[in-house]
């Protein structure tokens, strides 16, 4: 069987987390998942050692080439001053004319905008590029609040921890929330949160305390997810008022309280959809939603899709 080919940009200059998120996601060999896993690639445009940010080269196995014959094209961030050159300008139109999927983390945006594959399309960047990049490609619809934009065949993110929650949603897309559920618990991040969850725009980092009520609320609401949950139950949970609770639960999350209940149901809802054979209408209630028109709806808007379809692309 032949794997999933994955190939990856590397730049001159370039910082190298994203680069190794990448690494990690796909080119480890993961033989205890039984799924055929990916075959990666880094690749660039010379053979000479690229300089990365904090003081070490590091040397690419592979041309633009392999681009010719990747099933996904990654591009980590990028410079955003000066024009991307005009040969992996072609290397990635002719990638995506043929058929690959299209990866942006970060700055990388600005790769797939100049080569015209985001001309017409909503996509994400760091909020801190956001500007630039709409200036310079008035033509892309420049999205600076979410953490990733799925488009199909072209898909970016936000910077560096949001591209995390890309690449897993990738794994979610190839083989299914069990694996990606696996890969995120190696990983010890998130298994799943949702492209349009805001990203931290100058959200202060503050310590946790050893009483941390939002993080005892979290835990209890997933014990209690076919249960009715309210935000006043959450902050009773929290020792808070409920005020203290939504705003200590944003800044801990970036995300309102009861719209993270509602991705943790519909995360609980993947693993049904594809291994049983239970009704979706069932499937709703058993991870609490009050309905099946809301279970949809909610579904539909977390993952592009809706259950009966999920179901169709990744049971069995």
């Amino acid at each position: 069987m032949r794997l999933p080919r994955v190939a990856v940009l590397a730049f001159d200059g370039m910082a190298p987390f994203e680069l190794g998120c990448v690494v990690e996601i796909f080119g480890l060999p993961r033989p205890e998942l039984d799924v055929p896993w990916y075959d990666l690639k880094v690749c660039a445009e010379t053979d000479a050692p690229l300089r990365m940010v904090g003081g070490f080269t590091m040397r690419a196995e592979h041309g633009l080439g392999v681009l010719k014959n990747a099933d996904t094209v990654i591009v980590p961030g990028c410079h955003t001053r000066g024009p991307v050159s005009e040969a992996v300008v072609q290397a990635l139109q002719e990638a995506h004319a043929r058929g690959a999927r299209m990866v942006s983390i970060c700055s990388g945006a600005f790769a797939l905008a100049a080569a015209g594959l985001l001309d017409g399309r909503e996509a994400a960047t760091h909020w801190k590029y956001a500007a630039t990049l709409q200036e310079r490609y008035p033509e892309v619809v420049v999205n600076a609040s979410v953490l990733y934009v799925d488009g199909g065949d072209v898909l970016t993110s936000a910077g560096s921890a949001a591209g995390l929650d890309l690449l897993i949603h990738l794994v979610r897309a190839d083989h299914g929330a069990s694996v990606a559920n696996a890969v995120a618990r190696r990983l010890v991040v998130p298994p799943h949160r949702d492209g349009g969850q805001a990203q931290f725009i100058q959200a202060a980092v503050t310590p946790v305390e050893d009483d941390d009520g939002v993080a005892r609320a979290m835990a209890w609401a997933l014990g209690h997810l076919t249960e009715p949950i309210t935000v006043a139950m959450l902050a009773g949970q929290a020792r808070m008022s409920e005020r203290s609770f939504i705003r200590h639960f944003k800044r801990q999350t970036g995300t309102s309280p009861l719209r993270w209940v509602i991705s943790q149901r519909v995360v609980a809802s993947l693993p049904m959809l594809e291994e049983t054979a239970v009704p979706v209408e069932a499937i709703g209630a058993a991870v609490g939603f009050d309905s099946p028109v809301t279970f949809r709806h909610h579904f539909t808007r977390a993952m592009s899709t809706s259950p009966s379809a999920y179901r169709r692309a990744f049971s069995g």
